[in-house]
């Protein structure tokens, strides 16, 4: 479904890149996109008062803060394959995470690859974790496992290489820097890191997860230290650019890569998985502004080309952010989508539950592939399979009716769910049967069509959708008898990439 439609899109090989404008080469600003792991908009500039994120909140203030920003899917590598690409998972193929081999298609057009043909020096702090690397041509890579990794978060050291990469670069820079908070585990603190931890007694749980319990506030707690400990990093990092001379010429943008790993978070379609704040800086613009239109992690690629004055690859799915973030008024998209693919093949459970959403200004219509059954990613929350930050069986018994519906629906969605997120924002009553609401669904499910045919995607097709089923099967059982892991297999390739990116 795939293959040749991107190949006419012109996004594949080296040669695939933006024509010089007047405004790129030593002329073009500098870009700087930073990334947090796994952390929604629980900001103070977005009106969570659990804490102060006043760096953050300075740059929203500078900047411009999008109230409804989103990302493709709600796991890491295929999320980061979108933020580089432009693209929707099932179209550049990375639909699960890389640490479990999956991977893209091809060799698409990338941001460091187009800044890099344009005579921008590129470089990349912490994880890629986007299949195969070698298609990211980064000058500079560091990722040096004692400061920036999931077990140690020293945000001085990372502000000090960052400074550093910058203040050695001549000509225009772009420099990504991921930072490893707020992924688990919640490191409560680091390297001294926040000053003054949060306790369970100084938090709420999460309201999407709806439930509120010591045990989960103990998490709940510990996730807001690693926001806290990012913000501090954040600072330090911005200080190292206003050092270098270097920030008022910078485009700056940051988001999250998906929502926290909490129950009906990560791994899920639902708003806590998919909505994360994002903040542009762009040179000149205005500051303070405010934009609630729908944006998401495929506007950054036509966003940075547009700030350099480069032509976009041809026919991508995002637009620039630049008239938002400058303060303009224009028409923008009316819909957003965002999906759900695989992960974890092995050890169990198989995250393999494929699924699409579209939201418009007011409701949001979820449709899963594969309905009727048990989702193995509620079941991995619940059961605490492999994380213990999941709401547990014992505490959705105890919650409110509303609530137990919820997690039910989760548990076993049906084909199509419908939520009014205007008075429903954490999606706990499905309205997908609702005769009121019938032209609303109709309209939204019909808008889910043409989108899943103007992508090319390939799992709505019940034979491909198939496929992928029988492989995961295959090697999940490959794996389960030999008690090894997908990364312990010579020469092990999915087979997706072929048959889901066949014309």
């Amino acid at each position: 479904m795939l293959g040749a439609g991107v190949a006419s899109m012109g996004l594949v090989g080296a040669q695939s890149g933006p024509s010089r404008g007047a405004e790129t080469g030593s002329d073009g600003p500098n870009v700087l996109l930073i990334t947090a792991e796994d952390m929604g908009p629980q900001l103070s500039s977005y009106g969570d008062e659990t804490i102060s994120t006043p760096h953050l909140d300075r740059l929203a203030e500078s900047g411009a803060r999008f109230t409804n920003a989103y990302v493709t899917q709600a796991v890491c590598s295929p999320s980061r394959a979108s933020i580089l690409t432009g693209l929707h998972p099932h179209q550049h193929g990375q639909i699960g995470l890389a640490t479990h081999r999956y991977a893209m298609f091809e060799e698409y057009a990338n941001i460091p690859g187009l800044l890099k043909q344009i005579g921008y020096r590129t470089g990349i702090l912490g994880k890629l974790h986007v299949n195969p690397s070698s298609v990211f041509p980064f000058d500079y890579v560091w990722r040096e496992g004692r400061s920036i990794s999931f077990q140690h978060r020293d945000v001085e050291r990372i502000a000090e290489v960052a400074g550093d990469f910058i203040a050695d670069s001549a000509q225009p820079f772009f420099l990504m820097v991921n930072y490893p908070d707020a992924h688990l585990p919640f490191i409560r603190q680091d390297h001294g890191l926040p000053a003054e931890p949060l306790g369970p007694d100084d938090v709420r749980a999460l309201p999407a997860l709806g439930v509120d319990t010591p045990r989960l506030r103990g998490h709940v707690a510990n996730y807001y230290n690693c926001i806290k400990r990012l913000d501090e990093g954040i600072g330090l990092l911005l200080a190292q650019l206003t050092a270098a001379g270097r920030d008022g010429d910078t485009l700056i943008i940051f988001l999250g890569d998906h929502g926290p790993q909490f129950s009906r978070g990560k791994c899920a379609v639902y708003e806590l998985a998919l909505q994360v704040p994002m903040i542009v800086r762009w040179p000149e613009a205005p500051a303070g502004q405010v934009r609630d239109e729908l944006v998401s992690a495929i506007d950054i690629l036509p966003a940075i080309l547009d700030a350099l004055g480069a032509e976009a690859p041809p026919a991508l799915p995002g637009r620039s952010l630049r008239p938002l973030a400058r303060g303009e008024q224009t028409q923008w998209r009316r819909y957003l989508f965002a999906e759900w693919n695989t992960s974890h093949p092995y050890p169990p459970p198989t995250l393999l539950f494929p699924q699409r959403s579209v939201r418009d200004e007011r409701y949001k219509l979820i449709r899963t592939l594969l309905p009727d059954t048990r989702s193995p990613i509620e079941k991995y929350y619940t059961s605490q399979a492999l994380v213990d930050t999941g709401t547990t069986q014992e505490e959705i018994d105890a919650a409110a009716p509303q609530v137990r519906a919820a997690y039910q629906t989760w548990r076993n969605p049906p084909p199509e769910e419908l939520y009014d997120l205007a008075e429903d924002p954490h999606e706990f009553t499905n309205l997908a049967e609702d005769p009121q609401l019938a032209p609303v669904r109709e309209r939204l499910s019909s808008e889910l069509d043409a989108w899943q045919e103007r992508t090319g995607d390939a799992l709505a097709d019940p034979e491909k959708l198939q496929m992928l089923v029988e492989e995961n099967e295959r090697v999940s059982a490959r794996l389960k008898e030999t008690k090894r892991r997908v990364t312990e297999l010579e020469d092990f390739r999915w087979g997706y990439l072929d048959y889901l990116r066949e014309g």
